[in-house]
């Protein structure tokens, strides 16, 4: 996915993706009976709407409250992010969907609910926190070819969040395969756990690695005081933590905190000459 695509997109450049975090789905430690799938609803729909109306340029949702994370989905857990999105999902900006941590899941829901793209890990071999990691890519492709999803845009998480790699390779030399070998149509490059900033370096040696070819995004850890240095490397954000209440991941979304960041970044898109904003 050139660079010139993905803008286009998410009719500007350097766009903002903002987190819709699902609340902990049935079948998983945290779930809230008492609250049910119609809860989820309410809670998930009133913090859209205020990413919508702050200019946020896309959405990303993904089931962060279902700890602790497992690599296989449960059949509950994808029936309800499909109902959920479904009905939540803007019709006016893109949308992705994220499932923590098994990769073919959101290639469904993509395709059931129209989203443009997901976010997951495909390619590597890591330890984790879910024991030993070991994604699929040419599995994970060729099951989006197979159920008609090819138009679903794929963004590799080449750092992922709560693991670490096995072997020796750097940041850019598993961008650059990612993209080369793996076909990633974006890569993301994130800190140690969700909410953690990475160092700058490596975003900036996954962007010399991948050039132009496709965005480099960071994924993590963006907030409106680091976001300006950030994003004179980085094509795109990916944020969630750092737009709600104190800056908590499990709080409701903050509209100051909204607003604040959407200047930030509209003023470094407005320094660099970048195109008007669509929403």
């Amino acid at each position: 996915m050139a660079l010139s695509a993905f803008e286009s997109l998410f009719g500007t450049t350097k766009p903002i993706i903002a987190m819709s975090h699902f609340p902990p789905l049935p079948g998983t430690p945290l779930y809230d009976e008492r609250m049910g799938v119609t809860g989820i609803l309410e809670g998930m729909r009133d913090d859209l709407a205020i990413l919508l109306r702050n200019g946020i340029d896309g959405i990303l949702f993904c089931n962060e409250g279902d700890r602790p994370y497992s690599l296989k989905a449960d059949l509950e857990a994808v029936a309800v992010m499909t109902r959920v999105i479904t009905e939540l999902a803007p019709r006016d900006r893109p949308f992705g969907v994220d499932f923590l941590w098994d990769a073919k899941a959101p290639l469904a829901v993509a395709l059931a609910t129209g989203a443009s793209f997901v976010r997951e890990v495909f390619t590597g071999v890591y330890e984790s926190d879910m024991g030993l990691w070991q994604p699929d890519a040419a599995e994970l492709l060729r099951y989006r070819r197979n159920i008609g999803a090819g138009h679903v845009r794929v963004f590799y998480n080449v750092t992922p969040e709560f693991a670490s790699p096995l072997g020796s390779r750097s940041v850019g030399q598993r961008a650059h395969s990612a993209v080369v070998s793996s076909l990633a149509d974006a890569i993301l490059v994130s800190g140690p756990m969700a909410g953690s900033e990475p160092d700058i370096s490596w975003l900036k040696e996954a962007k010399e690695a991948v050039g132009a070819q496709v965005p480099v995004l960071l994924n993590t850890g963006a907030r409106v005081e680091n976001i300006r240095d950030f994003l004179r490397v980085a094509d795109g954000v990916i944020v969630g933590s750092s737009l709600k209440v104190n800056g908590y991941t499990w709080n409701p979304v903050d509209e100051e905190r909204v607003k604040a960041f959407v200047k930030v970044v509209r003023e470094v898109r407005e320094e660099s000459g970048a195109v008007p904003v669509r929403y």
